[in-house]
């Protein structure tokens, strides 16, 4: 009996319509563009931090891998600490986290320092990531978490491109200090309206699995050679796509260019054609095999990353939309392609998926600084063709799950 009125006087989840499924949108969406806004600001103003601490491109790029190598971390403990303490206090305390750093690198005497402070707040950054879609999933009825998840990975996308054209017009306008110093009061002004905004979790239940054994369900994973081929894709498809994002400002700033950083930052716009292609993947799915339309946005994306190689500004752009476009709709598919090939434990699969992203997003930062030294802007895209293998395996992969 008990239980019967305990079931009774749990309120029903969030639909559509309910003032609470707004408020639950409000708060993760600014939460969202925070935090992927405090991860991606640094890639338009490389081309200063090579300046101020007289580094070389390739290492400006650890400003982006530096976070990104410590989010992965992230994503895993907070992953698990999520299942077992609850979503929103991780959400709480990690956002706050992700703030702290901006007050110090703007102050930070030299570059280690400055990736010492990145380090620490990729850990932070990962605290949304790993516990956002696990809220949604928990708080919002089966007709409406569709439409919650894609409206919180779309403020991804959002908050990528606000952190990249505030922080690089502010930077050229003033300095590369005083545009981080306005992030942190354009990150403050997000987290306000995100904790005023979130409602109280109804639903979040501690796991009870011990961490062994969730660890040998994920570990199933990368023996399932279904599945590995799209876990190579998520780190291939970042890397390519990173690459060319990470490197562009270093690219446009030369000859025949000559652009500033203010200039170069216009140029994350394109990013908005990254949103219309996550929707337009998500509808086009309901009508063509998943593995298909994977291989058409690669091949837009490669057809994109290749037009940027034409000296016309007017070229280029199209083509960095073009890239944006072929990247979203892949990526935005890979994650169910993933859910589909687990047959068990599939918050794990999803789990590695993102992680071999962000390996994507790392190494994109890095190793392809080493790419940009030695064979310039033609080498960065040339990159983008190392996709071609990975999407046959995908797609072999595919035959072998619809037999």
């Amino acid at each position: 009996m008990t239980a019967v009125n305990a079931k009774q006087q749990e309120p029903d989840k969030y639909s559509l319509h309910d003032a609470g499924f707004k408020k639950i949108m409000i708060a993760m969406t600014s939460a969202s563009i925070l935090v992927f806004a405090n991860l991606y600001f640094v890639q338009p103003i490389m081309p200063l931090l090579v300046k101020a601490f007289d580094i070389t491109s390739a290492t400006a790029g650890l400003s982006l891998s530096a976070a990104v190598v410590s989010m992965i971390f992230g994503l895993l403990f907070f992953g698990f600490l999520s299942d077992r303490i609850g979503r929103v206090s991780i959400m709480n305390i990690t956002l706050v986290c992700t703030i702290i750093p901006l007050v110090l690198l703007p102050v930070a005497p030299n570059f280690e320092t400055f990736l010492v402070l990145r380090f620490l707040q990729g850990i932070c950054i990962a605290g949304l990531p790993a516990a956002a879609i696990a809220y949604l999933g928990e708080e919002l009825d089966s007709r409406s978490v569709s439409l919650g998840i894609t409206m919180y990975i779309a403020a991804n996308a959002i908050g990528g491109m606000a952190g990249r054209i505030f922080v690089g017009y502010i930077a050229d306008m003033a300095s590369w200090q005083t545009s981080v110093y306005f992030l942190l009061g354009f990150s403050i002004l997000l987290f306000i309206i995100y904790f005023m905004a979130l409602p109280k979790s109804h639903y979040f239940k501690p796991s009870k699995i011990s961490v062994q054994k969730d660890l040998s369900g994920m570990g199933s994973h990368l023996k399932n050679t279904e599945l590995f081929p799209a876990f190579a894709m998520g780190i291939l498809l970042q890397f390519s796509f990173t690459g060319v994002w990470t490197y562009l400002p270093f690219y446009l700033e030369q000859d025949p260019f000559h652009l500033s950083v203010k200039n170069i930052s216009f140029t994350y716009l394109a990013y908005s054609f990254g949103i219309v292609g996550s929707i337009l993947g998500g509808r086009l799915s309901a009508h063509f095999r998943q593995t298909t339309l994977v291989s058409v946005g690669t091949i837009i994306l490669i057809g994109g990353t290749l037009l940027t190689n034409v000296h016309s500004l007017s070229v280029i752009v199209i083509g960095l939309c073009l890239t944006c476009l072929g990247f979203f709709v892949a990526h935005s598919l890979m994650a169910a392609i993933v859910n589909e090939r687990a047959a068990h434990h599939k918050a794990g699969a999803s789990s590695i998926y993102l992680v071999s992203y962000y390996l994507g997003v790392a190494t994109g930062g890095t190793l392809a600084g080493l790419v940009w030294q030695t064979g310039g802007w033609t080498g960065i895209t040339v990159v983008s063709f190392g996709l071609l293998p990975v999407v046959v395996w995908l797609m072999a992969g595919s035959r072998k799950v619809h037999r």
